[in-house]
């Protein structure tokens, strides 16, 4: 297995999830040594919650699982970027395609695109 460096951010390493076929960013996560077995075992990506502190395949629980399609290590071995298939068209827990779906405007965030899936009916009233 391929060796990252884990040791610098107390066992972490932030993710970048990006749609293999647009480019576009969907995500950052982190994974721990755990989450990056499970993703190689498997051929989709896992996490490592930070708030819930456990381990976590994305889509788990709404089925919009991201199929690895290839794997990018930064020089230190201390980031990767997973290039994914988005299954169900959503990355973000917010039903958004992406979770960059905020820009930057003046003092304010604006709002881009349309929720693809409504969360309360995925993930129930949290």
């Amino acid at each position: 297995m391929v060796k990252l460096d884990f040791e610098k951010m107390g066992g972490l390493i932030p993710a970048i999830a990006q749609d293999a076929a647009t480019g576009e960013v969907l995500m950052l996560a982190y994974i721990n040594p755990e989450a990056w077995q499970k993703t190689l075992e498997t051929g989709e990506v896992h996490y490592w919650s930070r708030s819930r502190q456990e381990l976590w395949h994305k889509g788990g629980t709404s089925g919009h699982v991201q199929k690895v399609k290839a794997v990018y290590v930064d020089c230190d071995a201390d980031a990767v970027v997973f290039k994914v298939e988005q299954v169900g068209g959503a990355a973000c827990h917010t039903g958004m395609r992406s979770c960059f779906y905020r820009r930057v405007e003046g003092d304010r965030l604006v709002t881009e695109g349309q929720p693809v899936f409504d969360p309360k009916k995925v993930y129930g009233d949290k």
